[in-house]
């Protein structure tokens, strides 16, 4: 098999606290399409950062999510019960379904993401976005800096998911203490399990409240699709997997797309007045787009295996049968060859649509839309409300949420003297 290592033979450490993703995927991009590398817990996996290469293995219908089926150091009981991204594997959800069973399950989830259901989110996404501007409308008597990402950017996913999930109010805190936690890659394996499981627990409760108060909501949709006596119905995990799926992913992911566009405006001032301007046909959409590529959202996706040993002709690389495969778009979405001058962030860049941060193939994230709406809706009503707003410490120091696999930062402070709108 041909591999790719470092000079000194080794395969390459990812950092689990992802002091700098994109230094990173230049390193992996030097080694070549794909580089051997360890996860956690020494776990050997290849990391993918050529956008062809990715685009192929993901349209290849011989590469599987599905752990349960095809990565054999988790069916020989290889992978540690205790091993702190075990929960990536062991969900059975669309994210890791394989062939029909993947088919089942999107069709189920499906559904929930439609056209129509989604232009319907529309005034209730622009209502809790004004709803959370009011309350940064009102400077506090302190010079502290505000947390925009605490006050309004984490929050208006989860709120909107909350609505459109159907999730009581009672229960919205803890999600979100605990969402995050799945993400984190520099946790120990009891800090994982503990988060794990109180994650689960809310996933229980939430069922309990939706069969005692069912709704035009896509939980409920979803426990009527479990409790229906035909051949696709939910198991009761598949139930909670595709909950935690749909409260987990695509929150992350409109998170941290909202909290990259922010700070990349704030430190890009004439892009910023690019947008704003009304004599030009730059839009927000396009912001969203070019963020998209210059700071996916996730920035590395686990996991794949291919079914048989893949050769792949393009690049001389092969994959054997059953060898983790990590997806790294954050390499792929500054692929030098695609884009010129790919770290500089350009909303007029002809090439900011040529990004896979949504994924590629079967797999593409049914919440693309959606994701899409919000950041759109959110951009323009906080800069619009907000036009003076300005970081309070240098983009520099902005720090990383310590994750590999979400691209975000751990908190966006403000000052709060620039909460003024005019």
């Amino acid at each position: 098999m041909t591999t790719q290592l470092p000079a000194n033979g080794c395969p390459f450490a990812l950092d689990t606290t992802a002091s700098d993703i994109h230094g990173e995927a230049r390193q992996l991009r030097a080694l070549g399409p794909a580089a051997r590398v360890t996860l956690p817990g020494n776990i050997p996996a290849w990391s993918v950062t050529d956008p062809g290469l990715i685009r192929r293995l993901l349209t290849d219908k011989r590469v599987s999510k599905d752990a349960h089926q095809h990565w054999p150091a988790f069916l020989n009981g290889e992978i540690p019960e205790q091993w702190p991204l075990r929960i990536w594997a062991e969900v059975r959800s669309a994210l890791t379904a394989y062939g029909p069973e993947h088919t089942r399950l999107r069709r189920l989830i499906g559904s929930a993401f439609g056209i129509r259901r989604i232009r319907a989110l529309e005034p209730v996404i622009e209502d809790i976005t004004r709803t959370l501007l009011d309350s940064l409308d009102h400077p506090q008597e302190t010079h502290a800096p505000l947390d925009l990402r605490a006050r309004f950017v984490w929050l208006l996913p989860l709120q909107v998911a909350n609505r459109f999930l159907g999730v009581p109010d009672h229960l919205h805190d803890p999600f979100r203490r605990h969402i995050g936690g799945i993400f984190a890659t520099d946790t120990t394996e009891a800090q994982a399990a503990a988060n794990n499981a109180a994650l689960y627990q809310l996933l229980d409760d939430l069922l309990k409240a939706k069969r005692a108060t069912p709704g035009d909501d896509v939980t409920s949709a979803l426990i009527e699709a479990h409790d229906a006596e035909t051949d696709s119905r939910l198991s009761h995990q598949e139930l909670l997997d595709s909950l935690l799926l749909l409260i987990g992913a695509g929150h992350e992911t409109t998170v941290n797309l909202i909290d990259h566009a922010v700070v990349n405006l704030l430190t890009h001032p004439d892009q910023l007045a690019l947008v704003r301007s009304s004599e030009n046909s730059v839009t927000w959409d396009d912001v969203v787009e070019e963020t998209l590529r210059h700071q996916t959202p996730i920035a590395n996706i686990i996991p794949r295996f291919p079914t048989v040993d893949i050769h792949d002709p393009d690049t001389g690389l092969s994959f054997g049968r059953g060898e983790l495969i990590v997806i790294n778009y954050a390499a792929a979405g500054r692929d030098p060859r695609l884009h010129t001058d790919p770290e500089r962030f350009d909303i007029t860049r002809p090439t900011r649509k040529d990004h896979q941060s949504f994924g590629v193939g079967a797999h593409y994230c049914l919440g693309a839309g959606l994701a899409r709406l919000e950041a759109r809706i959110a951009l323009q009503a906080l800069f619009d409300r907000f036009p003076r707003l300005t970081l309070a410490v240098p983009a520099e120091d902005l720090r990383p949420l310590a994750s590999f696999i979400s691209n975000g930062h751990q908190e966006i402070p403000v000052h709060q003297d620039s909460f003024t709108a005019h």
